[in-house]
C-alpha cells in the first residue's frame, strides 16, 4: 500500500529535501516518487510498500541533511469534500485520516504548514485547529502520554492537509522543526544562535556531559564572538581565533582569551576538548580543517559551518563527508559525523565531527574505522 511522505525544509532547499528521501528510501529498499516544487518549502513523496518499522531504521541509517520536518501518512485530503464534513468542519476530516493510519497513539498532534510567506497566512488557522483537534483526538482514544510519536496535520492550502505521524527518535523535535530560540541579550552577533541550535540538534540531553565546565574550546574565525560567547556562558574557557575584533561582553570576559592569528595555520599548545569554526571559506577547505584538527588529537569534538554553493549543494556535502572519511580513514580513528541545514542556516550547513573512543563497524552517518 502507497504511503504519502512530507518533509519540510527551507524554501529553495527542496531540491535537496528531495535528494534526502531518496537516500532515506534506498536504504529502506523501497520506491519512492518525490513531488518537489521550487520555493514550495515542503517536499512530498508517494512510497510504495511502506514498512514503519524499515523506514524508521532507514532515517537513522541515513538521517536527512536538508529536511527540517519529515513524518509519513496519508493525503492530499480535502477539507470540504469529505463526507459528513462542512466548510467550517475541517477538525472531523483531519482527525479521521489520523485514525486511519491505525499506528497505535500518539503524545500530541502539530498542525503545521509550509515556511513561507504565503504559508505563513495559514498560521491563525492553525493555532485554532489545534486545541480542537486535541479534543477530538482525545475522544477518540488516539492520544497518550505515554508514547514518543506525534501526530502531523500538514495544511498545503487552507482546505487540504496532509496527515501523519513521526517519532522522536527519527522525527522533528519541534513543529516545523524550527526550534523557539530568543536571540540571548550580551550577545555580539545573531550567529550565536546557529551554535546554540547546533547543540541542541547534535548532543541534545547529551549536552550537559560534553558541555562541561572548565572544558577547553577553540573558536576559529570568532569575530565578532557570537560562538565563543555560547561556550563561555556554558562555563567553558575559550581561545578566540580571528585577526578582526570580538565585540561587547565576549572581548571582556575572563573565560575567553583573543588570539589574533590565522584560523588556518593556528594550532594550541595542548589538546582541547572542543573546536567550533564558522569561517567564510570553501566547504572542502573547512572539512579538510577541521578534518585535520580530529585526526591529529587537536580536538575531540567539532561543530563547524560549510559555506555552499549556489549549485550541486547536496552533492558538495557528500565530497566533504568523504573527504573527512578518507583522511580519519587515513588514521584508522573511528568517529561519528552528522550534517544538518539548521533553520538558523542560510547558504550553509552544520556539521558534527567528533573521535570516537572505541572501535566500531562502519555505520552510514560517517564510516567507524577500528583505531590502532
Amino acid at each position: 500500500m502507497a504511503t504519502a511522505v512530507v518533509a519540510q525544509c527551507r524554501s529553495g532547499f527542496e531540491a535537496e529535501a528531495a535528494a534526502d528521501i531518496d537516500a532515506v528510501a534506498r536504504h529502506a529498499d523501497v520506491t519512492c516518487h518525490v513531488d518537489a516544487r521550487p520555493l514550495a518549502a515542503y517536499v512530498t513523496a508517494v512510497v510504495e510498500d511502506f514498512d514503519a518499522l524499515r523506514w524508521s531504521r532507514a532515517l537513522a541509517a541515513s538521517p536527512p541533511i536538508f529536511i527540517r520536518s519529515l513524518f509519513a501518512g496519508s493525503g492530499p485530503h480535502s477539507l470540504t469534500r469529505i463526507a459528513g464534513s462542512t466548510a467550517s468542519d475541517r477538525v472531523t476530516p483531519i482527525a479521521s485520516a489520523l485514525e486511519a493510519l491505525r499506528r497505535g497513539p500518539a503524545a500530541g498532534v502539530w498542525v503545521e504548514f509550509p515556511d513561507t510567506n504565503e504559508g505563513k497566512a495559514l498560521s491563525s488557522l492553525a493555532r485554532a485547529l489545534t486545541p480542537r483537534l486535541e479534543r477530538e483526538l482525545s475522544a477518540r482514544g488516539i492520544l497518550a502520554d505515554n508514547t514518543s510519536a506525534h501526530f502531523h496535520a500538514f495544511l498545503s492550502a487552507r482546505d487540504t492537509a496532509f496527515v501523519g505521524i513521526s517519532d522522536t527518535a527519527t522525527g522533528p523535535a519541534w513543529p516545523m522543526g524550527i526550534p523557539r530560540l530568543r536571540m540571548p541579550h550580551g550577545a555580539p552577533s545573531r550567529s550565536t544562535q546557529k551554535l546554540a541550535e547546533a547543540l541542541i540538534a547534535f548532543l541534545g540531553a547529551r549536552e550537559a556531559s560534553l558541555l562541561r565546565e572548565g572544558m577547553r574550546a577553540v573558536d576559529l574565525g570568532a569575530a565578532p564572538g557570537g560562538w565563543s560567547w555560547q561556550l563561555a556562558r556554558r562555563g567553558l574557557v575559550v581561545t578566540a581565533v580571528d585577526n578582526g575584533p570580538l565585540k561587547g561582553d565576549v572581548a571582556i570576559d575572563p573565560r575567553i582569551t583573543h588570539v589574533r592569528s590565522d584560523g588556518f595555520t593556528w594550532r594550541p599548545r595542548q589538546p582541547v576538548e572542543w573546536l567550533v569554526c564558522d569561517i567564510v571559506q570553501s566547504p572542502r577547505r573547512i572539512a579538510t580543517l577541521c578534518a585535520e584538527w580530529i585526526a591529529r588529537g587537536d580536538a575531540q569534538r567539532a561543530i563547524f559551518n560549510l559555506k555552499l554553493p549556489m549549485r550541486e549543494r547536496y552533492a558538495e556535502v557528500m565530497r566533504c563527508k568523504a573527504l573527512i572519511g578518507e583522511r580519519l580513514a587515513r588514521d584508522r580513528i573511528g568517529f561519528e559525523l552528522r550534517f544538518r541545514h539548521l533553520y538558523h542556516d542560510r547558504e550553509e550547513v552544520t556539521a558534527y565531527l567528533a573521535r570516537t573512543r572505541t572501535a566500531s563497524r562502519p555505520q552510514r552517518s560517517g564510516a567507524m574505522i577500528p583505531r590502532r
